[in-house]
């Protein structure tokens, strides 16, 4: 019989600590209708010292990235989004058992919640790694990498704040080269412009490894190629 991630074991995601608890994120209000940002919040405010740097990983798996990033760098805050209840309850209970007090994880759909709770400029690194690539044409309008998901990661990020991204599609890979090509450019998507640089492995990846998450060391034994960048916020657009 198979107990999935949890081999049978009660997963505790310690909500209020580490679980993101309904009390810190309540219900997105009625007013949203007329005013987009009426369900803004800090998430800043849901750790012990607000006023560290602020990160985040969209699609956070087993949370090996996170773990390993935060044990290294334990003044920067991090909060994990992972849509997928199972994997959210695993990376949480690691999260607790490990006594990361840095590391906080969102049960929930990351797009929506940078679009509708996060403020302005507040953001220094959007980690978003071998998120889904939707393969089939009917379902690509899921895919995270879209114009709405990029103008909310520049709103949210502060100058020179990073979208860092790494995946193993090639069909996946070739669509954000089309948005990152406009984004990229000269003029920009409406007044907003990233500059596209190289992908630097963080400390926490193993010698030889792009970022060290548990898809990643699974589809390099499978010998797949690996395509990544990172786009660095621009102040203003270039005239």
């Amino acid at each position: 019989m198979s107990f999935g991630l949890s081999h049978g074991k009660k997963l505790d995601p310690a909500l209020g600590s580490i679980g993101i608890s309904p009390d810190e994120l309540p219900p997105i209000p009625d007013e949203i209708v007329h005013d987009p940002d009426a369900a803004r919040l800090d998430p800043r405010a849901w750790f012990s010292d607000p006023d560290r740097p602020f990160e985040i990983e969209i699609g956070i798996g087993k949370g090996t990235f996170l773990l390993q990033q935060a044990a290294l760098e334990s003044q920067t805050n991090f909060l994990g989004i992972e849509w997928a209840h199972e994997f959210y309850l695993y990376a949480a209970d690691r999260c607790r058992r490990h006594q990361l007090a840095n590391v906080r994880i969102l049960h929930g759909n990351a797009v929506e919640f940078l679009r509708w709770r996060c403020p302005e400029s507040f953001i220094r690194v959007i980690h978003l790694y071998f998120s889904d690539p939707w393969p089939k044409k009917r379902h690509h309008k899921n895919r995270v990498v879209q114009d709405r998901f990029l103008a909310d990661a520049h709103r949210i990020l502060v100058d020179q704040g990073e979208l860092r991204i790494v995946t193993d599609h090639e069909n996946y890979w070739h669509w954000m080269q089309e948005y990152f090509s406009r984004w990229t450019s000269d003029q920009g998507v409406d007044g907003m412009r990233f500059c596209e640089k190289p992908f630097i492995a963080p400390d926490s990846a193993s010698t030889g490894e792009l970022v060290g998450t548990n898809f990643e060391r699974k589809y390099r034994k499978e010998g797949r190629p690996f395509y990544s960048c990172v786009l660095v916020r621009m102040n203003q657009t270039v005239s």
